[in-house]
């Protein structure tokens, strides 16, 4: 394996200051499953209401499949405008108590993924990180006029107690995020997991209500004070113009009222969960959407 460290950049006078915080690392990267943008919400949302700083700037072009996901131009009248620059970057991020934590986001490697996981973790040593979390969103047969769940997965079951388990052993594709949580785990770091429950029939949408629930358990799961006020603000117009739009579609609501009787009866019964089929089903549904949206 080439040295993971010549991947990326540091910024010595930001990584100074992050000496004995021993911060909690978020990590949220597109190009994987994430329904209803639960994760990229998540992201967004730090870098909008939080002060933050790049701490390392990763090569991406070393990672990244141009031809596979290729990047956005602007074509105005005879000339090229402008051009998506992709960013893959580590940030110092300080919460509203002061507390400093790290985000990592960016495009998801396409390429290299084990010297990336070997490149991050060795930054998770060198910065003192006490705690790895990920963040994202995926599909699931749930109605969206109920509480919102989520799948709670770490290398340490005592960092999951208290959490339900709605699947017991299910094959999905790979993430450069589960591979991450995985070989931390294989070196005794602690590492997590939030997995946001997302109603099938608002994946490929933008659902606020999503990322509100990632944030406030990610708040739940480390002790920081990430700000709600705005998501909680989206959700509320997001949840009304939802509503208002199923009043126009009979269909829609014959959907809803048919998952809400699920819901409350599996939460009346305690019991019962998904299979492995039904999630390995949704996983598949939603790529396949996903790749025709893109082919569009």
């Amino acid at each position: 394996m080439l040295d993971p460290r010549l991947l990326y950049t540091l910024d010595d006078e930001v990584v100074a200051t992050l000496a004995d915080a021993h911060p909690v690392l978020i990590h949220q990267l597109d190009g994987f499953v994430d329904a209803g943008g639960a994760g990229r919400q998540l992201t967004s949302h730090l870098l909008e209401h939080l002060d933050h700083q790049v701490v390392a700037t990763f090569d991406h072009d070393q990672l990244h499949d141009y031809r596979s996901r290729r990047p956005a131009m602007v074509f105005d009248t005879n000339q090229w405008k402008s051009y998506a620059d992709l960013h893959l970057r580590l940030y110092r991020v300080v919460d509203e108590q002061g507390e400093v934590f790290l985000l990592l986001s960016g495009p998801e490697p396409d390429v290299q993924w084990e010297r990336f996981a070997a490149a991050v973790m060795g930054l998770i040593e060198q910065l003192g990180v006490r705690l790895t979390i990920s963040a994202h969103g995926i599909p699931m047969a749930v109605p969206h006029t109920r509480p919102i769940t989520l799948t709670a997965h770490a290398t340490d079951a005592d960092l999951v107690t208290g959490y339900r388990s709605w699947i017991d052993r299910v094959e999905v594709p790979a993430s450069f995020a589960s591979l991450l949580e995985l070989r931390l785990g294989q070196v005794d770091r602690r590492a997590m997991g939030f997995a946001v429950h997302v109603p099938h029939y608002l994946a490929q949408a933008t659902f606020p209500e999503a990322a509100l629930s990632l944030t406030r358990s990610i708040n739940a799961a480390t002790g920081l004070a990430v700000p709600l006020e705005p998501l909680e603000k989206a959700s509320a117009t997001n949840l009304d113009d939802i509503a208002a739009e199923m009043q126009t579609s009979q269909e829609v609501q014959d959907l809803v009222a048919t998952l809400e009787q699920q819901y409350d009866a599996l939460q009346a019964e305690q019991q019962g969960v998904p299979s492995a089929d039904d999630i390995a089903a949704e996983f598949e549904k939603f790529l396949a959407d996903r790749e025709k949206k893109d082919e569009d």
